[in-house]
């Protein structure tokens, strides 16, 4: 029997000791994480908020929300979400923090509990949502690769191996990629 929304709103709610996401109707644990998982989604967090207007901008690390078209609710290591959107919840106090619409930034920290269905489905599902960059990156390879959106819908690929980092979307950010894994 499938979960309704509303069910996985109530335990994402009420459970805060773990994070939840809903996937084909079933409500899905996230496994804990690695230190070097952490440290980099922490450290991408660190480099974005300061970086960005926060009367522009917020940085969520795995808690903001993102629903895809198929019902699917994700929630990403890291997202940057236009404060347009967070003020449209917030017009409304005690509202669930859930996305629908794209987003500049989603980025996913490769784990090995987590690896293959984050690339499988989970960048799928931002594609398919029209975010308009995913950055994956892997912490034992020292590799991020950026799917960004162009024009036509299409998303081109970038693998990156060092230096600086530009998203495409956020402007005059520069994400300096060595840091993430000192």
């Amino acid at each position: 029997m499938a979960v309704s929304e509303a069910t996985y709103e109530q335990v994402a709610l009420e459970d805060t000791d773990y994070i939840w996401e809903l996937v084909c109707g079933e409500l899905v644990k996230r496994p804990p994480m690695t230190t070097e998982h952490e440290e980099i989604s922490s450290e991408l967090a660190r480099q974005l908020s300061g970086q960005l207007d926060r009367r522009e901008y917020s940085v969520r690390a795995n808690s903001g929300r993102l629903r895809v078209p198929s019902g699917n609710f994700r929630v990403p290591d890291v997202v940057v979400i236009p404060r347009e959107y967070v003020r449209r919840l917030q017009a409304t106090p005690g509202t669930f923090e859930v996305y629908a619409d794209p987003v500049p930034l989603v980025i996913e920290v490769w784990s090995r509990s987590t690896g293959r269905y984050d690339v499988a489905d989970k960048l799928r599902e931002y594609q398919e949502r029209g975010d308009l960059e995913i950055w994956r990156i892997h912490p034992y390879e020292r590799t991020l690769i950026a799917w960004r959106r162009q024009l036509a819908g299409s998303y081109r690929e970038t693998t990156y191996t060092g230096g600086d980092i530009r998203p495409e979307f956020l402007p005059n950010v520069t994400i300096a990629f060595e840091k993430l894994f000192d």
